[in-house]
């Protein structure tokens, strides 16, 4: 799991808030359904998850959320933040992905 950022203008590294929440969402999730310890980085990401008590105010005030929803895709930061919300995940098969619903949904 790798919360990538993204760049300033200048090319220069922009840690991105919501890479890091995403992550930690996901690292929280497998976490608790069996995973086993979590690298100190996996954990930075977990803490800060757990931590961030209104996700969707945070990514929504942050750089990146500030500048989409000023750019017109507010209604896509919102979305972005919404969890539990698909019944379906994702499974590779082959080259393509294909959707296969969750049990117990």
């Amino acid at each position: 799991m790798i919360a990538a950022g993204e760049r300033w203008p200048d090319g220069s590294l922009r840690p991105a808030l919501e890479d890091l929440l995403g992550a930690g969402a996901v690292i929280t999730a497998l976490h608790q359904h069996g995973g086993t310890v979590l690298s100190p980085g996996a954990e930075t990401a977990r803490a800060c998850f757990a931590a961030t008590a209104d996700i969707a105010a945070a990514v929504t005030d942050s750089i990146s959320g500030r500048e989409l929803t000023g750019n017109g895709f507010g209604v896509d930061v919102a979305m972005a933040v919404e969890a539990n919300v698909c019944h379906h995940v994702p499974v590779l098969t082959g080259r393509a992905f294909t959707a296969t619903r969750q049990p117990n949904r």
